[in-house]
């Protein structure tokens, strides 16, 4: 069995947000139906405005293009910079300000006893990802290029690529290159 498994851009669908404010790009889910219990999906933000509630989901978060504000019903705020990762929960959905004009988000959704973690990290060089018994990796090449390797396993990717890497435990895994990748770490319980 192979360990990395590129995705083809023909299996990702763009839907609309619940509250019709704007449009997603699903990347991955399990299972692939509204009742899911982990989501991957890129959010398009095109103007001000609030997010979907998602209740009994824990939400991560990360704004991939430009600066934005969250705002939440407690009066909560956060100003995120560019590829900052923030957690919350995805009932008290936050409105939306963009101080420098639209952007997209990378999310990580989590429902029930789904575990995972969303990183953004730049790629200048090499990176090796630490393999841990029982979880997999996902990685969204969001600049630049990325030269990836497990065991004999050789993978190049370009901007906008998706794969996900399934290493065994003891197996080196390295990504090479330049630009910014977003990471999900996903237990295999999970997915």
């Amino acid at each position: 069995m192979s360990a990395l498994r590129l995705l083809a851009p023909d299996t990702l669908r763009t839907q609309p947000w619940a509250n019709g404010a704007g449009t997603t790009t699903v990347i991955a889910s399990d299972p692939d139906h509204a009742d899911w219990r982990w989501r991957l999906s890129i959010a398009d933000i095109a103007q001000d405005g609030a997010f979907s509630a998602f209740p009994a989901t824990r939400r991560q978060f990360v704004a991939l293009d430009a600066p934005i504000t969250l705002r939440f019903s407690n009066q909560r705020e956060l100003a995120l910079l560019r590829l900052s990762v923030t957690h919350f929960d995805g009932a008290d959905a936050p409105y939306a300000q963009l101080p420098d004009g639209p952007t997209r988000a990378f999310n990580l959704m989590l429902r029930g006893d789904a575990q995972g973690e969303l990183m953004a990290r730049p790629l200048n060089g090499s990176m090796w990802l630490p393999v841990r018994e029982g979880w997999l990796w996902f990685v969204h090449v969001l600049g630049g290029r990325a030269d990836m390797q497990v065991g004999d396993e050789h993978v190049a990717l370009e901007m906008g690529a998706n794969v996900w890497i399934d290493a065994a435990a003891g197996q080196r895994t390295r990504i090479e290159g330049g630009g910014e990748l977003i990471l999900v770490q996903l237990s295999k319980n999970t997915a």
